[in-house]
């Protein structure tokens, strides 16, 4: 039986009086309707799915995956810090910091990107 590969966006509410939440990579704001989602630290398929879990928005969640495979990122960076002084993660974040705080954009995948390519093979 397959299983169903739905995406993990969310759409936070925030209820009256709480803080806003903020990105754990760009550190800018969540707005209530911008695509975000939660991010494990250490990778459910390395044994982090009861790990440490932070918020972020959606493009910047694709940027990491886009990079790094899970194996990658529970080796090298299995905290905010790591994935913020990642050279490359650092460029982004350079670049997304100037954006609003809802925006969105498709992720391309990296092309050195180490790990097999999910789908099917042609």
């Amino acid at each position: 039986m397959r299983r169903s590969r739905r995406r993990n966006y969310e759409n936070t509410e925030s209820k009256k009086g709480e803080e806003q939440e903020v990105c754990a990579l760009c550190a800018r704001a969540v707005p209530p309707h911008a695509k975000s989602s939660r991010h494990h630290l250490t990778p459910k398929l390395k044994g982090g799915a009861q790990g440490e879990v932070v918020r972020l928005h959606q493009v910047c969640h694709d940027a990491i995956h886009a990079r790094y495979s899970e194996a990658a990122i529970a080796q090298n960076f299995s905290e905010v810090m790591s994935l913020r002084a990642d050279p490359e993660l650092a460029r982004f974040v350079a670049w997304v910091r100037h954006k609003p705080d809802d925006f969105h954009a498709i992720t391309r995948r990296a092309r050195d990107k180490a790990g097999r390519r999910r789908g099917r093979s042609a």
